[in-house]
């Protein structure tokens, strides 16, 4: 994670909502962020590290596959182990990318008996967390594999959603939390669009009605044939759309959308 561009209330509620919702640890009231670097040949800075009472969690988020990723984690393990030795110590990598992950997990030679977790978001159910009525759960779904489903259409559901359960200033903190995970999956381009669609009244000018449903299609048909055209139209040439995309979640003829289209201009 890029931690420069994080405020360490941000990265708080990162951690809680991480810790909450997908390792399932019960934060304290008392849990503090540990912003420290870790030097010994070279600078290397933990994604993530706090205290939560007698336990030291440290997170990593992993979005490429890393030969010697358990080497690494050891080393912070080691050297988080020499500055807080009276703490529990517990490591979690949560990885986020495209292939099967192969990195290990543990060292087991000489001496050494060392090991972490590996948390695969791809084996978590995105559309549980979209589906759920805690922001931060709503948040972490950026994070997971979206399968099949159109990546433009379920970062807006992700947008959508958290609008509909947040005031503005939780919004705008969410919105940052979003900003940092897309880096790590590479989003940046379909949050930024995410973000101006959603400026567009949605009620008044009907997209499509955002939300993911278990078993369903992300999105609903609009009523009337005209209406379809217009707002299909909209989001094509305002937003850059594809045309096949629009035309299956509007259940339009592609040959009479690009009609439609080529009679506006």
């Amino acid at each position: 994670m890029k931690k420069d561009l994080v405020s360490k209330d941000l990265l708080k509620t990162m951690a809680r909502d991480i810790s909450k919702h997908i390792l399932h640890i019960d934060i304290k009231d008392d849990m503090e962020i540990i912003d420290k670097e870790f030097v010994r040949i070279e600078k290397r800075d933990a994604d993530l590290v706090f205290k939560n009472g007698k336990e030291l969690i440290h997170i990593e988020i992993q979005n490429d596959n890393h030969k010697k990723m358990h080497l690494r984690m050891h080393r912070y393990y080691s050297d988080i182990l020499f500055e807080y030795e009276d703490y529990k110590i517990s490591q979690y990598l949560l990885y986020i990318g495209k292939y099967k992950c192969s990195m290990i997990s543990q060292i087991k030679r000489d001496k050494i008996d060392y090991s972490y977790d590996i948390i695969n978001f791809k084996d978590l159910d995105c559309q549980e967390l979209i589906n759920s009525d805690d922001p931060s759960a709503v948040t972490l779904a950026i994070l997971c594999d979206f399968k099949d489903l159109d990546t433009q259409l379920v970062v807006n559901s992700i947008l959508k959603k958290l609008k509909e359960l947040s005031d503005e200033r939780d919004y705008e903190k969410y919105l940052r939390a979003l900003n940092l995970y897309s880096l790590n999956r590479n989003l940046e381009k379909e949050l930024k669009k995410g973000v101006e669609m959603l400026r567009v009244d949605m009620e008044k000018t009907p997209f499509y009605q955002l939300g993911v449903e278990r078993g369903e299609k992300i999105g609903e048909k609009i009523g009337q044939k005209n209406t379809s055209l217009n707002n299909a139209y909209i989001m094509i040439t305002k937003f850059g759309m594809e045309v096949d995309t629009i035309g299956k979640e509007f259940n339009l003829n592609k040959d009479e959308l690009l009609k439609y289209i080529e009679s506006k201009k």
